[in-house]
This record gives C-alpha cells, sequence and structure tokens, in this order.
C-alpha cells in the first residue's frame, strides 16, 4: 500500500531527513529564519495600532513618521529574511535528492537483469527524475514551511488575545468551518493527487517503451493502434488533473468567504465597540489585518500537507528500489579484463 492511502509514516520522514544530515548548517539556518519570521508576523499590525491609537489620535507628526519608517523597515526586514529562507529550504531540497539520486542509480547499476525485466522503464525513469523533484517539494514546500505556518499561527493568536479577547473570539467564529473545509479539501486533493502520479508512471512507462520499440511498430504497421492506446492513458492523465483543479476553484472561493464573514463580524461588532468606546479603531485596523494573516496559511496548509504526503510516496517507491535484494551481477553483465563499452 503506498503513502498515500495510509497513516503518516513518521519512519520514512526520518528516512528521508537521515539524507539532510550533512547539511545540518542549512537546516538549522532554515528553521532559524522560519521562527524569526513566524515572530514577525504580529509586529506589522502591532505597530498600525499604535499609530491609530496614540500618534494619530495625538496629532504626534513627529511619531507617525518614525513609526512608519519603522514598518518599512520591518517589511524590508521580512523581505531579507524571505529570500534567505526560500534560499535555505530549496538548497537543501536540491542537495538532498542529488544524493539520493545518486545513491539511486548507483543501486539500480548493480541490480542484475531480473530486475529489469519485470521492472519497466518508465517507472524507473519516474523513480530517477520526477519523483526525486518532488521529494525536493519536501524541503521548500512541505515540513519546514508547515512548522512556520503552524508557529506564525500560534504567535498571531496569542497576540489577539491578548490585545483582546473578545475580537479574538470573533475573528476565530469562522476558523471551525474553516478547517472542516480543509480536512475535506485536503482529503480530496490526495486522492487526484496520487491519481495523478499513477497517470504520471503510466505514461512514462509507455512512452519509453514505445520509443525504444519503434522499429517493431513501424515494421507491424501499428501506429494507429498504439495512437489510440496513448490517448486513452494521456485522458486518464487530464482527468486526474481536472479534478485537482476542481477541487482548488471550489476549496479557495470558500476560504475567501469565511474569511470576509470574519472580517464583517468584527467589523460589525467593532464598530459598536468604537462607538462605546470599549474598543479603539487602531484595535479593530489590527484584527481585520490578523484575520488575513491568518486565513493565508490555514488556507495554504491543506495544498502544503499534500505536498508532504505526495513526497512521502514518492520516497516510498524510491526507497523500495534502494532496499531490492537482487544485486547480484549476472555472468554475461559481468565486467571482464580490457573490455571497453565504446
Amino acid at each position: 500500500m503506498s503513502t498515500a492511502g495510509k497513516a503518516f509514516d513518521g519512519n520514512l520522514l526520518k528516512r528521508i531527513f537521515r539524507y539532510a544530515s550533512p547539511y545540518k548548517k542549512i537546516f538549522r539556518s532554515a528553521l532559524l529564519l522560519t521562527i524569526a519570521l513566524s515572530l514577525l508576523g504580529p509586529v506589522r499590525p502591532l505597530m498600525t495600532q499604535q499609530i491609530l491609537d496614540h500618534y494619530i489620535a495625538g496629532e504626534n507628526v513627529k511619531g507617525i513618521v518614525w513609526m512608519s519608517m519603522g514598518m518599512i523597515g520591518v517589511l524590508i526586514l521580512q523581505s531579507f529574511l524571505q529570500f534567505f529562507h526560500s534560499w535555505n529550504t530549496n538548497l537543501l531540497g536540491q542537495k538532498v535528492i542529488r544524493d539520493l539520486r545518486n545513491t539511486l542509480f548507483e543501486k539500480m547499476q548493480s541490480f542484475n537483469l531480473r530486475f529489469f525485466d519485470k521492472t519497466p522503464i518508465g517507472t524507473s525513469v519516474t523513480r530517477s527524475v520526477s519523483d526525486m523533484e518532488t521529494v525536493a517539494d519536501i524541503f521548500s514546500e512541505g515540513l519546514i514551511i508547515i512548522i512556520g505556518d503552524f508557529l506564525q499561527l500560534t504567535v498571531i493568536i496569542t497576540v489577539m488575545f491578548i490585545v483582546d479577547w473578545r475580537l479574538a473570539l470573533i475573528s476565530l467564529s469562522t476558523i471551525p468551518l474553516l478547517f472542516i473545509a480543509t480536512n475535506i479539501f485536503k482529503n480530496k486533493i490526495k486522492e487526484t493527487f496520487g491519481e495523478v502520479r499513477t497517470q504520471v508512471a503510466a505514461l512514462n512507462t509507455f512512452v519509453q517503451e514505445h520509443l525504444t520499440g519503434m522499429r517493431m511498430v513501424q515494421v507491424f504497421g501499428r501506429q494507429e493502434e498504439e495512437l489510440s492506446k496513448f490517448k486513452a492513458i494521456n485522458h486518464l492523465h487530464r482527468k486526474a488533473n481536472n479534478r485537482s483543479v476542481w477541487y482548488y476553484s471550489i476549496f479557495f472561493p470558500v476560504v475567501e468567504i469565511l474569511s470576509a464573514v470574519s472580517i464583517g463580524l468584527i467589523v460589525w461588532w467593532g464598530a459598536g465597540g468604537v462607538i462605546r468606546e470599549e474598543v479603539t479603531f487602531g484595535n479593530l485596523i489590527a484584527f481585520i489585518m490578523y484575520i488575513n494573516m491568518l486565513f493565508r496559511p490555514i488556507r495554504e496548509l491543506a495544498d502544503k500537507f499534500n505536498t508532504l504526503q505526495m513526497g512521502m510516496v514518492s520516497s516510498e517507491g524510491i526507497f523500495k528500489v534502494l532496499d531490492e535484494e537482487e544485486v547480484t551481477v549476472d555472468e554475461e553483465t559481468a565486467p571482464r579484463k580490457n573490455t571497453r563499452l565504446y
């Protein structure tokens, strides 16, 4: 059974991360940048609140200028940190798949011919190329990013309750519905991603085998028959991708609607609080910013979980090849002394 159809495999993830152990500095740097970006998340809303409630209300022009410059500085700092964060996570992923691809190809060279007789060439190509890129996504778009999103959500929610617990509860009132929608989307998109990967492997296998055996196809005049088979496989691939597009086209508008409902509730209740002088105008604007910051990572978490899951599916196939025991070299393929390949 593939990883896509069972519980999350922590042992498989540990095995993947063993290949990251030579690059501990890059990994630690990515984690530190993740923490820094999470902590900087609520800073701009807090500064906006201070400007509105204290400096504008107090007609402190000098304070407004300094706070505005501070907000620009925070934005620039976040941009630099985001750049280095993206660089480190992608660099780590590329280094890991380089080592993993080298290990896989070295292992495949040691297999006897029985392995290649029973394994379609297209499947081996998929394992060595496209599956590797999916494993790289575990580092560039998967686990580290998920950790960062959870940390950012925790920091933002904590700050919201510290600033005003009533506005915080109202802001979070639609979150249960969002989590339900996210869970449904995550499960559906996981199924379609699994189908897409299956059809990609089928396409690779078909094309590889038929290009290799094109002479026989032409000799027996089977071009039309083979084209029909290819169109059938390609049709299944398109249908699998269309299903994923369908789920995305439903999920993101649902998230936007729930976000708009939360903002509407904040404006409705908060405006009354401002009139009754129970809530400051700065807090009201800051909470609208918090809602936008909350819904973005929650919306993307489902997609990132599926990216992680698909990386696990691909890595399972790769490690299945690495764990293959048919490594004895056939006598007819054993290297001979003074034998040249060309």
